[in-house]
C-alpha cells in the first residue's frame, strides 16, 4: 500500500513541506482545489522534489475543458519528468453552476467524454494522430505545429477520477489509470456497492483490477490525551457530517440504514448550522467511516480495514512522534 500526504498551506511553504514528505519516505503528495488552484503548488513540488509522487485530489473537471486539462497535464508531467498523476473530479452541480458558472449535465456521461477527450488530444500530441474529436458535450478538431508540445518524452499523466456513485464508478474502472475513493465511504459502501460497480467499467474496457489503482483518504480519530482526542473527533465528525449532507452522497448513509440523517444535514447546513451537524454524528456512525483507535493501534486498524482493497491511502500522523513515524508507515506499506 502506498502512502500519500496532504500538500497544503501557503505556496512559499511547499519547497520545506515536499522536502519533509519525499525525506520521511511518503509514496506521493496531493493537492486539492478547496481555497486556492491545485496545480500551482504542485510545480513547485515538482520543482523541489526528485522522487515523490504529485497529485491533484481533486481539480474540479468541469469548471475546465480538454484542452486547458491535456496542457496542465502534460505540462506537469513533463516537468516533473513523469511524476504527475491528474486527479479529477465532477464536484456537484451547484459548485460547478453557481460557483464556476458551468454547464452541469450528465455528470457521468460528460466525464467519460471529457477523458476521452483528453487522451485524443495526447494521442495528438504524442502519437502524431489527427485531432478529431466529436462528442455530445465536446469537440476537438483543430490542432496546429505551434500549439503542439514538442517535449513529450514523458507522455501523458496518469488519470484518477474521484467517484461515490455507481454510474461515475464505473467510468473510472472504464477510462482511468485510477480511482479516488471519496472519503465519505464505509468498508461495507466500498465491498459492495464502489468495488462491484468499478469491475463492471473494468470489464466495459476488456480491463483487469490490476490495471487501476485505487487511492482512498482515511479518516483517523485518535489523540495522545483526551483533549487531542476530542479534537480530533469533533474535526472529523464535523467532515462526515458536511459531506453527509450533499443529497449525491445519500447512497452511502441509505446502506446503513441512516437515510434520513441525510435530509437532517442537509436541513441544517442550509441554515448554516455546521457545529450541530457534528453533533448529529454519533460514535457509531463515526466508527463505519473513521478508524478510531489509539495511536499506537492505528496502522494496525488501517490496514484491517483496507488492506487488500486499496492501493494507496492519504493519510497523515500528528499522533505519532517522528522517531515512530516511519515504523508506522511500514505497518501500512505491508497491509
Amino acid at each position: 500500500m502506498k502512502i500519500d500526504a496532504g500538500l497544503f498551506g501557503k505556496l512559499e511553504d511547499v519547497p520545506t513541506r515536499v522536502k519533509e514528505l519525499e525525506d520521511e519516505g511518503y509514496d506521493g503528495c496531493i493537492s486539492a482545489e478547496m481555497a486556492s488552484d491545485p496545480f500551482f503548488p504542485l510545480v513547485l513540488a515538482a520543482e523541489h522534489s526528485e522522487r515523490i509522487e504529485l497529485m491533484t485530489s481533486i481539480a474540479v473537471a468541469f469548471a475546465r475543458n480538454p484542452m486547458t486539462l491535456a496542457n496542465l497535464g502534460h505540462d506537469l508531467n513533463a516537468y516533473s519528468k513523469g511524476r504527475f498523476i491528474l486527479g479529477l473530479g465532477s464536484q456537484i452541480r451547484p459548485h460547478v453552476v453557481k460557483r464556476f458558472s458551468m454547464p452541469w449535465s450528465k455528470p457521468a456521461a460528460r466525464m467519460r467524454e471529457l477523458i476521452q477527450a483528453m487522451r485524443d488530444i495526447w494521442g495528438c500530441w504524442y502519437e502524431g494522430q489527427k485531432l478529431d474529436f466529436r462528442g455530445e458535450f465536446y469537440s476537438h478538431t483543430l490542432m496546429t505545429p505551434m500549439f503542439t508540445p514538442t517535449n513529450t518524452q514523458y507522455g501523458p499523466p496518469r488519470v484518477f477520477l474521484a467517484a461515490v456513485g455507481p454510474l461515475m464508478t464505473e467510468v473510472a474502472g472504464e477510462v482511468c489509470d485510477g480511482m479516488l475513493v471519496h472519503g465519505f465511504t464505509t468498508p461495507r459502501y466500498l465491498r459492495e456497492t464502489t468495488l462491484p460497480a468499478l469491475e463492471r467499467g473494468l470489464a466495459k474496457a476488456g480491463r483487469s483490477r490490476g490495471d487501476l489503482e485505487l487511492s482512498l483518504p482515511a479518516f483517523v480519530v485518535t489523540g495522545q490525551d483526551e483533549k487531542a482526542w476530542e479534537a480530533t473527533r469533533t474535526a472529523v465528525a464535523r467532515q462526515v457530517a458536511f459531506y453527509g449532507s450533499t443529497p449525491a452522497y445519500r447512497g452511502v448513509l441509505e446502506l446503513h440504514g441512516w437515510g434520513e440523517l441525510q435530509s437532517e444535514l442537509n436541513a441544517l447546513s442550509k441554515q448554516g448550522q455546521w457545529v450541530e451537524m457534528g453533533q448529529c454524528i454519533s460514535d457509531e456512525i463515526l466508527e463505519e467511516f473513521a478508524v478510531v483507535a489509539q495511536p499506537q493501534e492505528v496502522a494496525e486498524k488501517l490496514g484491517q480495514r483496507f488492506g487488500g482493497v486499496v492501493d494507496r491511502v492519504t493519510c497523515t500522523f500528528p499522533f505519532v512522534g517522528e522517531e515512530d513515524r516511519r515504523a508506522f508507515m511500514e505497518v501500512l506499506r505491508a497491509a
